[in-house]
Order: structure tokens, then sequence, then C-alpha cells
């Protein structure tokens, strides 16, 4: 396994997921200035989505962005300490077959199937 090659990917993929928390983060911003002032029953609106869905829609793909950026990090994080490619339950080497799908893993199959993630 090479930190050379999946260092740029995690790279590339913190950038991805920090404009992504940027992006939704500001939308949700402005959703939520143009829900304060707006009635809050939006439900009745004939025109679309009402506010309160998008809201929770916007809201669920931030935190969706912003757990993805901390898996990367981590990893980051452990590709720095030197245990990056090490499963955390059982200490085996994560396969790079598996880190090149999922770079942040912190798991190996065996260990994540058991542990359900």
């Amino acid at each position: 396994m090479t930190d050379t090659e999946l260092r740029p990917l995690l790279e590339a993929l913190r950038r991805e997921a920090s404009d992504r928390t940027d992006a939704l983060d500001a939308a949700l911003h402005h959703l939520t200035h143009d829900r304060s002032s707006q009635s809050d029953d939006d439900e009745h609106d004939p025109e679309g989505v009402p506010l309160s869905a998008e809201w929770s829609r916007l809201s669920g793909l931030l935190d969706g962005a912003r757990e993805e950026l901390q898996q990367v990090d981590d990893a980051l994080a452990r590709m720095d300490a030197g245990t990056y490619g090490v499963c955390t339950n059982c200490g085996r080497r994560i396969p790079i077959a598996r880190l090149r799908v999922r770079p942040f893993a912190e798991l190996c199959v065996p260990c994540a199937e058991k542990l359900g993630r």
C-alpha cells in the first residue's frame, strides 16, 4: 500500500467534501433567512417544495458532508501517524483494493461486516 498513491486521493476527497460543506452551509443559511421572512406555515404552498422539507433535506446533506470531511481528516491523521491502512478493530492490514474504493476506511472487510459498518 502506498501513501503516495492514496494521499492525493484523500486530499481530493477532502477538497470536494469541504466545498460541498461550504455550499450546503451557504444554501441552508440562505434558506433560513428566506424562511424567517415568511410564514412558518408553508406546508400548503402550491408553489412547490415546502421550505421545511427543503431545510430538512439540506440539513441531512450538510450532516453527511461534514461526516465525510471528518472521516477524510481522520484518515489523513492516521496516514501522518503511520497507522493508515491498519484495521482499528483487529490490527490487520486493510487490503489496498478496499482503500482504493474507500480510502478513509478504518476497518478491514471482516471487521466492517461483523460490526455492521
